[in-house]
């Protein structure tokens, strides 16, 4: 059955070519995820907060593993978009210090329409890692790839990720009342987004 109005983004538009590797504020990297990564993942999802607001875990480091080939598949399936925020070590590292994670999923090149979604190892908050990250995926999303709205959802009680939202121009829109389970009970969602030609407060 054809759609009546022509893809937002013609087929291929990331899967024609490599991921790249995204230039963040202060010297952050955003690099495609590897498989030498996987005890990170395993030490991110055993955090409790990042279990909380992100609803799953890691049980050893063969399904970390796993997850990042799904995760690297999803960019030639164009179904997602998933990058490591690194902190490099020197001007030509491209491996870097693992710090978080930034993506885009629920990528719908057809109607150019994807949610942004962001964790940050503990010891790594607090110095505004997920604004830099969202801005530079912003960006590169929108600027450079032609998206034309992303969003991002979270819990009305996490009050970080509402900051991060409002650092990196995404505009509350509304409230998705008790949208999402987590593992205490049913949580309303605060929605953003953020629109090409949007202005960035970070």
């Amino acid at each position: 059955m054809p759609y009546l109005v022509q893809p937002h983004l013609p087929p291929g538009r990331l899967a024609d070519s490599a991921q790249p590797v995204l230039t963040a504020a202060d010297g952050l990297l955003l690099r495609p995820w590897r498989p030498e990564d996987a005890p990170v993942v395993v030490a991110a999802f055993s955090d409790p907060a990042i279990q909380h607001w992100h609803l799953r875990r890691a049980d050893d480091e063969d399904e970390a593993r796993d997850w990042i080939g799904q995760w690297r598949d999803a960019w030639y399936r164009e179904t997602g978009a998933h990058w490591a925020v690194v902190r490099p070590g020197s001007a030509d590292d491209r491996v870097g210090e693992v710090l978080g994670r930034v993506s885009l999923r629920t990528l719908i090149p057809q109607l150019g329409q994807a949610e942004c979604s962001y964790w940050v190892l503990p010891a790594a908050r607090g110095r505004g890692v997920a604004p830099r990250a969202v801005s530079a995926l912003a960006r590169w999303a929108l600027d450079e790839i032609g998206f034309e709205r992303l969003e991002l959802s979270h819990s009305v009680r996490n009050a970080a990720s509402c900051r991060v939202a409002e650092k990196t121009g995404f505009a509350l829109e509304g409230t998705r009342r008790r949208s999402l389970a987590h593992t205490d009970g049913r949580h309303d969602m605060h929605l953003h987004a953020r629109l090409r030609g949007d202005g960035a407060n970070g």
